[in-house]
């Protein structure tokens, strides 16, 4: 480290923490997409759930627009299902997103402790 010049160790600091705010930044907006995946998923289910304890002659209705279509029951099942299964594997891809980020993270905030713990002592 003291083969840099203050110059260049300047610049190594400020893209560390360049790194570390934007994994930070990234992996809050990130945890608020899972939530709100997690909050659409749970919607579904219940959707579904309620849509399974109804009987079979009760008619089903999909918003289109400003509209509503009836639909085969068997059809909203499956939409809704399927639907879930999409915003489930969006929440295993954010939750590797996140796991990413968090190493990333916590890989700057090393690295700035080790820089700041190595220095010499004035």
């Amino acid at each position: 480290m003291a083969s840099l010049s203050d110059d260049t160790l300047r610049k190594i600091l400020i893209q560390i923490q360049q790194t570390a705010v934007q994994s930070q930044r990234a992996l809050t907006v990130t945890r608020q997409q899972v939530t709100n995946k997690e909050r659409e998923r749970r919607i579904l289910q219940l959707t579904v759930s309620e849509i399974s304890q109804t009987e079979d002659s009760v008619n089903v209705y999909r918003g289109v627009g400003k509209m509503f279509v009836m639909v085969p029951r068997s059809t909203m099942e499956k939409d809704l299902r399927s639907q879930e299964r999409a915003l489930t594997d969006d929440i295993n891809s954010l939750g590797k997103k996140v796991k990413f980020l968090e190493k990333q993270f916590n890989d700057a905030q090393s690295q700035l402790r080790d820089i700041f713990n190595s220095a010499p002592r004035e």
